[in-house]
């Protein structure tokens, strides 16, 4: 090829590349049945946009009814806009509890007609989205389902079967002219509890109970909403910040004969401004469900003005709006106002400020960067035990972000529980969500790391050496208990720990109470004590450190005994392990004995650990034998003596070989608690 012709090739390729690289990006991409459009299905459409940014096309679904189940995940921006509302129907008939048989689906809520992920910024606007799953099967359905007891499933005809359902990260969604359908449970269900903005303008919306089910910030006017569920319309979540709130501003309701308003689990927030009911509404007020939480952190904050039920208002309907947080008119509930600053929707409507910055706690700042991402803590970087008192520089920040991944966390030495307390109680303090979140997650890992018996391993992912033993030494289990039982009450700053949460630590709890019973040792088949380590399969005395043979234990029973005097209306099984450990620590008890950390100049530390004699003083030994209920002491040759003079110094004294652990337990708690219970 010539010089000349090759150039002349360069410029023609270059001109072609340069007239695409021109070429304006498609605004609009149709769908349409008839194949008249680019696509036939929404989802072909769908999926040939990019993901993750950039200006995306909006794509407009001609008239005709999709029978497809939508997901958009990862399309931020996106505008999905229909022909016109009654003209372009999405529909799928399907039970979530059916969704959910196929175990790749256990615990997901995807099972919506329309389902949105990741997808920040999305707007709809003139569709009908329907889940007609109730329609179809109205005297509900038994099929097979390998994940039920006895392989089967009962699907009542309301049970969830969404009709819209967002994850997370796909807030400041906008929805205009759309009508949402099912005759079940969760028809909208927005659900992006800690971040969610969501904004409802003409719509309509019919279900059966808790049908409007916004989590975060929700905003609906001038919307229709159609009740078949004798329990409640609408439910909001605002759990996650005391802002959170759904207002509903010149709405009308319907519904059959006697149906309820609304009501929540959660702490929540309702406003509701210009709204009209018609005559079938019951005289029930917005009311915590029965299975909810009882007594929301922020309390109960329902709200009206101006509204209105056709026959005649019930006493409960009233305006109520002076008692709100600063007191907000009528004409001051916009949707910008809803949003708090948060997003400004509604041009035409005053701009609110950006809401003020979120508080911060030094010490559980620091937590956050030392959790690793299964969600646990370690108890030291190295040899050196976490001071969270000490201030991060950059390159340990950088260095601890790098090293989230380690598998090093455990609940050994108070770790991972105490961040968990700790930042429960920053989130009391600042509101800061970050501290629930990350205390959450802290939780999930604690429930995750246990074993299907019900014990928990004193490390986890790491379950090398002695880590994946069940561990009652040092309390390590028994604190966890303690932590997961205080969520499942609600107690203090563990009442905001979230509901779902809260049911898997009460479950949790159960399984270790049973773990507990089972690993009672039986000596001469007599229930005594317990032992520091368990093998978590075979439940059986296990050894640790080479100094912490298989023994029995008079320092871990009494964490024990105390944890499961704390049961309410104890069962027959726990009074005899209550008892017969009692027992068993009166038993093995030596009386006549102390304790002393005594002067010796001669020693490397100056100083020396002895028992000796008092007449005044009684003393357990930490470890029993398993047969004999003899002290023994162990060093770190894992030879067994007969006192604690026979062990080297170092272990001597940097070890808790005996003490008075039992003492108060015996003389007051167990007592009070015999006085309390054995009666009855």
């Amino acid at each position: 090829m010539s010089k000349y012709l090759f150039l002349l090739l360069l410029l023609l390729l270059s001109g072609t590349h340069s007239a695409n690289a021109g070429a304006p990006a498609k605004r609009q991409i149709v769908v349409a049945q008839n194949g008249s459009g680019d696509f036939r299905t929404i989802q072909e459409a769908i999926n040939s946009l990019p993901k993750g940014g950039g200006q995306l096309p909006v794509v407009f679904i001609k008239n005709g009814t999709y029978r497809e189940k939508v997901t958009i995940d990862g399309k931020p921006g996106l505008v999905l806009r229909g022909q016109s509302e009654k003209g372009v129907v999405i529909t799928i008939s399907q039970a979530n509890a059916y969704f959910r048989c196929d175990a790749a689906n256990a615990g997901r809520w995807d099972v919506a007609t329309l389902n949105l992920r990741d997808s920040p910024g999305m707007t709809l606007e003139q569709l009908t989205v329907v889940n007609s799953y109730g329609a179809d099967h109205p005297n509900g359905e038994t099929l097979a389902c390998p994940n039920s007891p006895g392989g089967k499933i009962t699907i009542n005809s309301a049970d969830h079967q969404m009709a819209l359902y967002t994850g997370a990260n796909t807030t400041r969604l906008v929805v205009r002219h759309c009508t949402f359908r099912t005759l079940g449970n969760d028809t909208v269900s927005p659900w992006d509890k800690e971040d969610g903005l969501y904004y409802f303008a003409d719509c309509t919306m019919e279900g059966s109970v808790d049908f409007y089910c916004p989590r975060g910030w929700a905003y609906a006017e001038n919307c229709r909403f159609i009740c078949h569920n004798l329990n409640a319309a609408i439910w909001h979540d605002g759990s996650m910040n005391k802002d959170a709130k759904t207002v509903l501003k010149n709405c009308t309701f319907t519904g059959d004969k006697d149906w309820k308003l609304g009501r929540y689990h959660h702490d929540s927030q309702f406003y509701l401004v210009n709204c009209r009911f018609d005559k079938n509404m019951a005289d029930a007020d917005i009311y915590p469900a029965p299975s909810g939480d009882s007594a929301p952190m922020w309390g109960r904050r329902v709200y009206y003005s101006n509204c209105h039920r056709d026959g005649g208002d019930y006493a409960w309907l009233h305006d109520n709006l002076a008692t709100a947080s600063n007191a907000p008119t009528p004409q001051q509930i916009t949707a910008n106002w809803t949003f708090g600053g948060r997003w400004n929707v509604d041009p035409k409507a005053p701009k609110m400020p950006a809401p003020s910055p979120v508080a911060k706690d030094s010490i559980a700042e620091r937590m956050l960067y030392y959790q690793r991402l299964d969600g646990g803590w370690p108890k030291a970087i190295g040899e050196h035990k976490i001071d969270y008192n000490q201030q991060l520089s950059a390159v340990q920040k950088a260095t601890l972000t790098d090293d989230a991944g380690r598998n090093d966390a455990t609940i050994d030495n108070n770790a991972t529980t105490h961040e968990i307390t700790y930042l429960l109680h920053a989130f009391t303090t600042t509101s800061n969500p970050a501290y629930r979140k990350a205390a959450e997650k802290g939780i999930s890992y604690l429930l995750k790391m246990q074993y299907p018996n019900g014990g928990f391993p004193q490390f986890y992912p790491d379950l090398s050496s002695y880590h994946h033993q069940i561990t009652y030494n040092d309390d390590a289990m028994i604190r966890v208990l303690r932590l997961l039982r205080a969520i499942t009450e609600r107690k203090g700053d563990y009442a905001s720990v979230d509901q779902n949460l809260r049911l898997k630590a009460q479950q949790a709890v159960e399984r270790g109470i049973d773990c507990i019973l089972k690993t009672q040792y039986v000596q001469n088949g007599k229930l005594t004590a317990w032992c520091a380590q368990y093998d978590e399969k075979t439940l059986q005395p296990a050894k640790a450190r080479n100094f912490e043979l298989p023994s029995l234990s008079g320092s871990e029973t009494v964490g024990i005994v105390e944890f499961l005097m704390q049961i309410e209306n104890p069962s027959p099984e726990v009074k005899k392990a209550i008892d017969s450990a009692v027992a068993w620590l009166q038993e093995v008890k030596m009386p006549g004995y102390t304790v002393k950390t005594i002067k010796d100049p001669k020693q490397p530390k100056g100083f020396d650990r002895v028992i000796e004699r008092d007449a005044s003083s009684t003393i357990w030994a930490r470890f029993y034998d398993l047969e004999t209920n003899k002290p023994i002491y162990v060093g770190r040759n894992s030879e067994k003596k007969n006192s604690l003079a026979e062990i080297e110094y170092e272990r001597r004294t940097g070890y808790g070989y005996a003490g008075t652990w039992p003492q108060t337990l015996l003389a007051k708690e167990y007592p009070e608690w015999q006085q309390k219970w054995e009666k009855k």
